[in-house]
């Protein structure tokens, strides 16, 4: 991974006190070029270290500069082991990484940082469903992201697409209610793959370069933006009682809005997803507890299912 490298490089360094990028890629089995991008990305991001030209020239740090992670402010450290901390059992990893980090801050710190670690504990799954784990996929692509190598995905589609088989620039992964999300560089564009969709993913050595002002989390507001776009094409008006709102709220989610109330103490909603028939089977099991003022399309598709269902335990 990178960040091994990066610590590599700087450990180096201090050993050292000068090291060539030719060196530096012997030691780390890389391509010169990638151990040149390491040290440029190393003085990129505030570290002390500077290249000299001419012979016997390389790259070291300057005045001697050593890492130091006791420059963290009590915040700073608390706040970490807040967001690191619930990591650390199903990461094995995350939890040497905060054993090595405790012991480098200062004393004073690490009453508070203990603490925070023990203060949170994150269960993901449902009531009365297995624990859940990461797929062995996602550790796969993560790899592949921050080694900034190509992968080359087996992707099955919706149902009506067929399987295809793509080589991507990974360029960032997002988990969203358990459901993990690829936002790749492709021959036609930024594309987004659902990665329980992807079938085989093989990394390959060739690498790739981000492009300079992607940012992942703007890039994935924007797909999210796109998605709910899709998932809200079709709307409907509906009466409900105060009471039952915000179970109505919970169903639909962002697609669910609130117009004012009626004379008779209900309330006016306007709900939307992707098709009339979606909206009406979400609404059916309510009965005569909701009221659809419009539009014909989702009635009709309501007064379909009541028919089915009187048809069948009528």
């Amino acid at each position: 991974m990178r960040a091994d490298r990066l610590v590599a490089a700087l450990l180096l360094m201090q050993a050292r006190g000068r090291v060539t990028a030719a060196e530096l890629a012997e030691r780390l089995e890389v391509s010169v070029a990638t151990a040149r991008r390491d040290l440029e990305a190393l003085s990129a991001a505030g570290i002390p270290v500077y290249p000299q030209q001419g012979r016997g020239g390389g790259w070291q740090l300057v005045g001697g500069a050593r890492t130091d992670l006791s420059g963290l402010t009590a915040q700073e450290a608390r706040a970490l082991f807040l967001l690191a901390g619930p990591a650390a059992p199903a990461a094995p990893e995350v939890k040497s990484a905060l054993r090595k980090l405790m012991r480098a801050l200062p004393h004073t710190f690490r009453a508070d940082a203990e603490a925070a670690a023990d203060a949170v504990v994150i269960d993901p799954a449902r009531w009365g469903e297995p624990d859940k784990e990461r797929p062995e996929l996602v550790r796969v692509l993560q790899d592949a992201t921050v080694r900034r190598r190509r992968v080359r995905l087996v992707y099955e589609g919706r149902r009506d697409h067929p399987r295809t088989e793509r080589l991507v620039d990974p360029w960032g992964l997002v988990d969203k209610d358990d459901i993990w999300y690829l936002l790749a560089g492709t021959e036609r564009g930024q594309r987004t793959f659902r990665v329980d969709r992807i079938v085989e993913a093989v990394v390959t050595e060739a690498e790739f370069e981000r492009p300079g002002d992607f940012e992942l989390s703007r890039a994935w507001e924007r797909v999210v933006a796109e998605m709910e776009r899709r998932r809200s094409t079709v709307s409907a008006t509906v009466l409900i009682s105060v009471r039952l709102l915000p179970i109505l709220r919970d169903h639909f989610g962002r697609h669910c809005e609130t117009l004012g109330e009626t004379a008779d103490g209900r309330v006016r909603a306007r709900v939307a997803a992707p098709m009339a028939l979606t909206i009406a089977e979400q609404l059916a099991g309510w009965g005569a507890r909701v009221e659809v003022e419009e539009p014909d399309e989702v009635r009709a598709e309501l007064a379909r299912i009541g028919a089915e269902l009187l048809a069948r335990y009528g």
